[in-house]
């Protein structure tokens, strides 16, 4: 009896963890750029042997995704989830911000004298 409860048990923590996976991919990237709005553009880079020279080279790919909230910006580590097509390019969303990055002041540039550039 102890035996088929242990089973029972298994299946159902099988099936948890069944529900949990979406089966969608999720990427790691860093934000380009958030100027538009409820959008980032996030990089993805990744490491790859090349077929004939087996040099290691970095691939680079750009991904939009939705950012409902507007809370991620450039330069900032984010998980990215695969979704259903939000527009012509969002096929992603905003899973996570991994890591903010320091935010830093922007420049001033003073129109006159073109200092701050």
């Amino acid at each position: 009896m102890a035996e088929i409860t242990g089973q029972g048990e298994k299946a159902q923590a099988e099936k948890g963890q069944a529900e949990k996976r979406s089966g969608r991919k999720i990427l790691i990237g860093t934000v380009v750029s958030n100027k538009m709005q409820k959008t980032i553009v996030v990089e993805v880079t990744r490491k790859k042997a090349h077929p004939m020279y087996k040099r290691v080279i970095a691939i680079r790919k750009k991904f939009y995704a939705h950012d409902e909230k507007n809370e991620a910006h450039p330069g900032d580590q984010v998980r990215i989830e695969e979704s259903r097509p939000l527009s012509k390019l969002k096929r992603w969303t905003l899973k996570e911000i991994v890591r903010k990055t320091a935010l830093v002041p922007e420049i001033d540039v003073d129109a006159g004298t073109g200092i701050g550039r």
